[in-house]
């Protein structure tokens, strides 16, 4: 086995080329005219910071790994989720419109075959302008909303004047 010898940019020391380092031209330090040196008045924190720049890839992997077991540093998940948290009130705003519901439409879904004549003259009394033969059209075209926009109140009051005379009533 011929053994080849290089020099290493990090020292002037002659090495073999399977014990030398993976620094390639890479990964030398950039020019000083492109990144102006930080440095702190501190010299030990200089002499690491130098010390870890050196570092490999893969050394500074361990490096991390190595300080977080040493230091107890929990892994912290980055707030990445954002747009479900935004979502959540969102979740909760169809039930809050629910229970704010003022206006109602009365729908009149099905009735009772002997309460047919009643429910007809009560269609023909609450529209005003609608003849007896639209007011029978009406009622065997079901189901159909009666009254839109109607408050609450008034809207379950016409409800249980329907359900009093045989008729199945909704309110949307």
């Amino acid at each position: 086995m011929e053994l080849t010898f290089v020099e290493n940019s990090c020292s002037l020391s002659r090495l073999p080329i399977h014990s030398r380092c993976m620094a390639t031209a890479a990964t030398e330090a950039p020019s000083p005219s492109a990144v102006p040196p930080a440095t702190s008045k501190d010299a030990v924190i200089n002499r690491i910071v130098d010390d870890i720049s050196g570092l490999t890839l893969l050394q500074a992997a361990d490096l991390v790994t190595l300080l977080k077991s040493r230091l107890n540093i929990q892994e912290i998940a980055l707030p990445a989720a954002a747009a479900p948290a935004a979502a959540a009130p969102a979740a909760e705003e169809p039930v809050a419109k629910e229970q704010e519901k003022t206006i109602f439409n009365v729908k009149l879904e099905s009735f009772a075959a002997t309460a047919k004549p009643k429910i007809i003259k009560e269609i023909k009394s609450l529209v005003p302008n609608l003849t007896l033969i639209e007011a029978k059209k009406f009622v065997e075209s079901l189901p159909k909303v009666v009254k839109e926009n109607l408050s609450k109140e008034d809207a379950e009051k016409m409800q249980k004047v329907f359900e009093d005379l045989g008729a199945v009533v909704k309110l949307e």
